[in-house]
């Protein structure tokens, strides 16, 4: 039988030792960049031995996709939150999620490496930023009808306009991120309102 210690189950204290795992290699990877994320670094910093390492993640590339995973769902949060809670019509409920966003990469170093860092070379992570493109594409076509003056028609040529949209903001942001030469506030109404200029020519609002 599987006992709790300290009143805290076996399946909790597995997930919490996953936890500090991912934790570890986030910080390693966001202070130091991707190279700086090693089986051995992480294991030591998460205060764990290899056994625990290879009982979540079966190589260093699995444990780097859970951190780009868990930085994709803070992404996906922020957004849908911010958006669904603002007040006023789909442009300002866009400009205030997209405010919110893009002032969480500029105060988080970590999470700006992390998202900036070519993920080529390890396996499923490029996979995973397209992915991320087909689900932020929609968000757009499920939650735009939410929105007071969003209401599109979901075809294959609204898709499209909603991956152009994404990838478009996507391209500026990096631009943005390595140059930092405007105002997160600046940025928002400039994707927003290219965003807006989109949706109006593809008939998605």
């Amino acid at each position: 039988m599987i006992r709790d210690y300290g009143g805290v189950s076996a399946g909790d204290r597995r997930a919490a030792r996953r936890d500090k795992l991912i934790a570890a290699a986030r910080r390693a990877w966001g202070a130091q960049g991707l190279g700086a994320v090693t089986v051995r670094g992480v294991v030591s910093e998460a205060g764990l031995t290899n056994r625990y390492f290879y009982e979540h993640f079966p190589n260093r590339d699995a444990v780097i996709v859970a951190v780009a995973d868990q930085v994709r769902e803070e992404m996906f949060t922020t957004l849908v939150e911010t958006s669904m809670g603002a007040e006023g019509d789909v442009e300002a409920r866009l400009e205030a999620a997209l405010t919110v966003f893009l002032r969480g990469i500029a105060e988080d170093p970590e999470r700006q490496r992390i998202l900036t860092t070519e993920v080529g070379q390890i396996a499923g992570l490029e996979n995973r930023r397209r992915e991320t493109f087909e689900l932020l594409a929609a968000l757009i076509l499920e939650y735009g009808p939410q929105v007071p003056g969003f209401t599109p028609v979901v075809d294959a040529a609204a898709r499209r306009h909603a991956q152009f949209v994404v990838g478009g903001v996507n391209q500026v942001i990096d631009g943005w991120l390595a140059e930092r030469d405007i105002p997160v506030e600046d940025l928002a109404r400039v994707c927003t309102e290219l965003c807006m200029a989109v949706t109006a020519v593809g008939d998605l609002r």
